[in-house]
């Protein structure tokens, strides 16, 4: 089927690195970053990525104002977006999911968990 594109927005740049190497390592993703929620937003747009990975706590735009666009944009709101943030709050989480998230993993997260639960993501999305 070929590599499918994730888009990483998250402001801390050596976390961003880890990331992108966990999972382009795989084989499996090419990654796109960007640093904070007005310049994913930007990318979503120009890349259409197959997932959004999107961090709450950012410069600019925090994660949830980015959700909130990205899910009101018409080429953007099939697009899976699942949180990787540190905010383990369950405030975080309920407003997330009210925004239609497909899942939130709490930062640091090993490489595994994270392509197993990308993979699940993916699955159930072929599945509807």
């Amino acid at each position: 089927m070929g590599q499918k594109t994730i888009l990483l927005v998250d402001d801390e740049k050596d976390l961003s690195e880890t990331i992108s190497m966990m999972l382009e390592v795989s084989g499996e993703y090419k990654v796109v970053s960007a640093c904070n929620g007005k310049e994913g937003i930007k990318k979503a747009y120009l890349v259409k990525p197959d997932l959004i990975l999107l961090d709450i706590k950012m410069p600019e735009m925090d994660g949830i104002e980015t959700l909130k666009i990205l899910k009101e944009g018409p080429s953007t709101a099939s697009i899976p977006v699942v949180m990787l943030t540190a905010c383990d709050e369950d405030v975080f989480k309920l407003k997330t999911s009210q925004l239609y998230n497909e899942d939130y993993l709490i930062k640091p997260i090993k490489a595994e968990e994270l392509l197993s639960r990308l993979e699940k993501v993916f699955k159930r999305r072929e599945g509807n």
